[in-house]
């Protein structure tokens, strides 16, 4: 039976864990090989731990006991030469690249005035300009291969709109759908489409964390996860406290295959509802 992303080759940022891991694991399952990139390591000013090298190596044997082949490495989105490297050398093994998932991304908590520099710096550098960096080295390889192909940017309800105690979250956040659709009108001509996916909260550690659950229930001193469903649950339509990466997954493969070929510069919302 004929997979829907047969002889694609995918790069994915963020891959060894939560949304990133269940990309890198959708796409293999409809047929696609992979490229994948994580930091694996911790980034000071966030509340909460990143992927460990096992994690990525675990992605790795996944994808293969799926049938696919990988290309794995630690680099940092936020190194450009880095960036470029992994994509060299995924090319280098498969030959050409189809689709471009720019998942990796952060995020911590604060009031505006409270934010630190370094935390702001650390939030705009991975999010915005570790999208750029990805969509940068990615490109000049899917216009050489000449078989067009799909840029997906992960940005966040809160790219479509403000939030409380996120502002430099909120600020990468729209910062990608300016990137993403000026790269759509520039690779329009080379049948590559650019598109961006805006999770609502997602079942990842970047929420079920116990920063965010003391953030969202002040009143209690040690909150646990099931004492903020109800407080998540509130920000969206449905009433889910938070969607599944592979929610998020399922909308990357559809973007990414040919069912989706006249579709680019669009935001297109995995929320719940909540940007009603």
């Amino acid at each position: 039976m004929t997979k829907r992303l047969d002889g694609k080759v995918a790069f994915i940022t963020g891959a060894a864990r939560g949304q990133g891991r269940s990309h890198a694991l959708r796409l293999a399952e409809e047929g696609a090989n992979i490229i994948a990139l994580d930091l694996c390591a911790n980034v000071d000013t966030l509340p909460y731990g990143l992927a460990r090298p096992e994690e990525l190596a675990d992605v790795v044997e996944q994808v293969e006991k799926l049938g696919q082949s990988i290309v794995a490495a630690a680099a940092d989105v936020r190194d450009y030469d880095a960036v470029a490297d992994v994509v060299k050398r995924g090319v280098d093994e498969f030959g050409h690249l189809d689709i471009v998932s720019a998942n990796a991304g952060v995020c911590n908590f604060s009031p505006a005035e409270k934010i630190t520099e370094q935390s702001w710096q650390d939030v705009i550098d991975i999010n915005l300009t570790g999208v750029w960096h990805t969509a940068k080295a990615a490109i000049p390889a899917m216009i050489d291969g000449g078989r067009g192909g799909s840029i997906v940017l992960t940005s966040s309800t809160m790219g479509l709109k403000g939030a409380r105690n996120v502002a430099h979250y909120t600020a990468s956040k729209h910062g990608v759908v300016g990137i993403m659709r000026s790269l759509a009108l520039e690779l329009a001509e080379h049948h590559i489409r650019v598109n961006s996916v805006h999770p609502t909260n997602v079942d990842t550690d970047m929420i079920l964390n116990d920063g965010m659950y003391k953030l969202f229930r002040p009143d209690l001193e040690h909150p646990t996860i099931d004492d903020v469903r109800g407080v998540f649950a509130s920000l969206n339509t449905l009433p889910v406290p938070w969607v599944e990466s592979i929610d998020v997954s399922n909308a990357l493969v559809f973007l990414a295959s040919d069912e989706a070929r006249y579709i680019t510069g669009v935001s297109l919302p995995i929320d719940a509802g909540a940007l009603l």
